[in-house]
C-alpha cells in the first residue's frame, strides 16, 4: 500500500495492520514508531554555510531505536524528501525476512510524498548497531541513528548493570551538499578528503556527556561515516570492550579504539577521576588533513574545574596499520556467557563445521570509459530497475544473472579488466560453512559488510592468502560480527553459514566505493518444501511496493511460493 497527501493518516493504520499480519506472532511485543524524514538546513561542522541535512522527526542524528530481543518494531516511514528513500539496518540479521532489509536489491523505494511501514523482528539478537538511508549517497547527508537491543530478562548480562547508556555516532563529514558529491562521482571523478569529523552530529566541542563520579557507563560507539577509520579515546578513562555488533567479548581494556567505517563497539567506562572535564576524541586514521571530532565528558558537580579540560593520549601515528591489526586480533568472543539465547556462545563449536566452499574476493578500482569504477571479484555491480529479491520471488526473467557463489567472477588484482553487470552469487541453504577471503590488493584499508548475517573473523594477515594461511586461523574464540576490516596489501578470512534465506548484499562500507560498484548479492535459496522448510522466507508483506518490471505482476503476488 502506498499513501500520499491527505490519505497518510488513514493509510498509516492500515499499513501497520497489513504489514504486520504475515510477519508477527500474537505473543511478540510490538513497538510502533512514526518517522518523518525531511531536509533541514544546518551547518554540522560550523565552518560553512548551511547545507541540506536529512533528519528524522526533526532530529539529526535520528532517534535511537531501542528494543529487546525478539520484540517486533513497526516503523512507518514518511518520505518528505525530493527523491526516493530506503533505510537499511546495519548488522541486523533479519531472520527469514529479507523483505525488510531496505537495500536497492531487496526493496522498491518509498517515493517522495509517500510512506511505507517496516516491520522487523529482532530475532535472537542483542547489542549495538545503527541504521542509515541506503540510496543515492544519502548517508553522506545524515538520516542515520543508533540501534540498541537489550537482553531478555531471563538472559544474564556478563557485567554489572551500568548507571547510564550513551549512543555515540562518530563519522566523517563533507561540507558539500550530498547531491553535489553524487554528481561528482557520476561524472567520473573521485571525492577529496572529508572536511571534518562529527560526534553525534555536532561540531567539535559541542557534544557533552554528563556523568556521575564513581559510576560506570556503557558507551555504544558506531562509525557511521563514509570513508574514514577513526580512533576513539577518552582522556584518563580506559575503555573495557564488552560487546561488538551483537557478540559479547572477552572484556579487555583499551586506551583507544580504532573503529572502522560501518563498525560498532560497546564499552564500559568507569568515572574514577577527579571532578572536571575530559576531552573525547575521534581522530582520523590513515588519512591526513582531516580535523578531529571532539566532545566533552563532564562530571556533575565539577564547579569551575571545567575551565581546564584534560586531553587524552595522542592517537597512534597516522599510517600505523600494525597498531590497528594487533588490536583487531585482541577482540575475542566471550565463551563463558550467553547472548540472546540461554546456551553459552562457546557451545557453538564452529571449528567442527566443515567448509563447503572457498570464495576469494579481491577489490579493485580502475577507469571505465573515462569514469572511475570499483569492483569486487572482477565485477562492478550495476543495479537493475527491479529489485533482485522481488524479481526472484516473481520469477521475472532478465533482471539478473545467477552464478554459483564460488564461481563468481574470479579474483582480479588492482588494474585488471572488470565486468560491469548484475551478477548474483547463488548458494544453497545451510550448506556448512562458506569461507570468504577478502584479498586487498590496494594501499587503502577496506571494510566489508554482509547484510542478514554475522560471521566468524578467523584470520587477518599481511600478504596474499594461500591454503597454508589456514594454519594461522583462530578456531577457538574468533569474534562474530557483521563488518570487518581488511588492511592494505593484506587478507581477512571469515567463516559464515548461509542459513538465512533471501537475497543479501555483501558490500564495501566505503560509501564512494559501494556507490561505484564495489558490492555483490548472494542468493541463499532452498525449495519452499523440503528438509529446510523451517528456514523458508517469510511471506511477502501485504504492503509490498512494486516497481520496474514487477509492476505488471501485481496479480501474482499471493499465488507464488518462495
Amino acid at each position: 500500500m502506498e499513501c500520499a497527501g491527505n490519505e497518510l493518516l488513514f493509510c498509516m493504520a492500515m499499513v501497520v495492520l497489513l504489514g504486520g499480519m504475515n510477519m508477527v506472532r500474537a505473543e511478540d511485543p510490538t513497538q510502533y514508531y512514526d518517522w518523518r524524514v525531511a531536509y533541514k538546513w544546518l551547518s554540522p561542522l560550523g565552518t560553512a554555510p548551511p547545507q541540506r541535512v536529512i533528519t528524522i522527526n526533526d532530529q539529526f542524528p535520528g532517534p535511537t531505536l531501542s528494543t529487546i530481543t525478539n520484540h517486533v518494531v513497526s516503523i512507518n516511514v514518511y518520505n518528505l524528501l525530493d527523491e526516493p528513500l530506503l533505510f537499511t539496518w546495519n548488522g541486523i540479521q533479519m531472520r527469514k525476512n529479507a523483505w525488510q532489509d531496505g537495500t536497492q536489491g531487496t526493496n522498491c523505494p518509498i517515493m517522495p510524498g509517500y510512506n511505507w511501514t517496516y516491520v522487523i523482528q529482532f530475532k535472537d539478537q542483542i547489542g549495538s548497531f545503527f541504521y542509515y538511508p541506503s540510496l543515492n549517497f544519502q548517508r553522506a547527508a545524515g538520516g542515520f541513528g543508533g540501534i540498541t537491543i537489550a537482553n531478555r530478562e531471563i538472559i544474564l548480562v556478563p557485567f554489572p548493570q551500568p548507571v547510564g547508556d550513551f549512543t555515540i555516532l562518530i563519522g566523517d563529514w563533507y561540507n558539500t551538499d550530498y547531491k553535489v558529491l553524487k554528481d561528482t562521482l557520476d561524472t567520473g571523478y573521485i571525492l577529496s578528503n572529508p572536511n571534518g569529523v562529527l560526534i553525534n552530529g555536532q561540531k567539535p566541542m559541542d557534544a557533552t556527556f554528563w556523568v556521575q563520579q564513581g559510576a560506570t557507563y556503557r558507551f555504544r560507539i558506531s562509525n557511521v561515516g563514509g570513508a574514514t577509520s577513526l580512533n576513539f579515546r577518552i582522556a584518563n578513562h580506559p575503555m573495557q570492550v564488552v560487546e561488538v555488533e551483537g557478540t559479547y567479548t572477552n572484556q579487555d581494556y583499551f586506551d583507544s579504539l580504532d573503529i572502522h567505517v560501518g563498525q560498532s563497539y560497546s564499552v564500559l567506562v568507569t568515572m574514577n577521576q577527579v571532578l572536571g572535564d575530559y576531552f573525547i576524541f575521534a581522530s582520523p586514521r590513515f588519512a591526513e588533513n582531516i580535523p578531529d571530532g571532539i566532545a566533552i565528558l563532564r562530571y556533575l558537580n565539577s564547579g569551575n574545574s571545567n575551565l581546564n579540560p584534560i586531553y587524552p593520549i595522542s592517537a597512534p601515528p597516522t599510517w600505523d596499520f600494525s597498531f590497528s591489526l594487533i588490536q583487531a586480533k585482541k577482540i575475542r568472543m566471550n565463551l563463558t556467557t550467553g547472548a540472546a539465547r540461554p546456551n553459552p556462545q562457546g557451545a557453538y563449536k564452529y571449528k567442527d563445521i566443515p567448509i563447503k566452499r572457498t570464495v576469494i574476493l579481491a577489490n579493485s578500482g580502475l577507469m571505465v570509459e573515462g569514469k572511475q569504477r570499483y569492483a569486487v571479484g572482477g565485477n562492478s555491480f550495476i543495479y537493475p530497475n527491479t529489485p533482485l529479491l522481488l524479481a526472484d520471488y516473481l520469477q521475472i526473467p532478465g533482471v539478473f544473472k545467477i552464478v554459483p557463489f564460488h564461481k563468481h567472477p574470479p579474483s582480479m588484482a588492482f588494474g585488471s579488466p572488470l565486468i560491469m553487470s548484475t551478477f548474483v552469487g547463488n548458494s544453497g541453504l545451510k550448506e556448512n560453512f562458506t569461507e570468504i577471503i577478502f584479498q586487498n590488493t590496494e594501499e587503502t584499508l577496506q571494510t566489508w559488510h554482509l547484510d542478514g548475517y554475522s560471521f566468524f573473523v578467523v584470520g587477518m594477515e599481511p600478504g596474499s592468502w594461500t591454503k597454508h594461511s589456514r594454519r594461522s586461523y583462530n578456531m577457538n574464540d574468533a569474534i562474530s560480527r557483521s563488518t570487518v576490516e581488511v588492511f592494505p596489501f593484506s587478507w581477512t578470512s571469515i567463516l559464515v553459514q548461509l542459513d538465512n534465506k533471501g537475497m543479501w548484499r555483501l558490500s564495501s562500507q566505503n560509501l564512494q566505493r559501494q556507490y561505484l560498484g564495489q558490492e555483490l548479492y548472494i542468493r541463499v535459496w532452498a525449495p519452499p518444501q523440503g528438509p529446510m522448510g523451517d528456514y523458508n522466507q517469510k511471506p511477502i508483506p501485504s504492503n509490498v511496493i512494486l516497481c520496474g518490471k514487477a509492476k505488471g505482476y501485481a496479480k501474482n503476488i499471493s499465488s507464488v511460493n518462495f
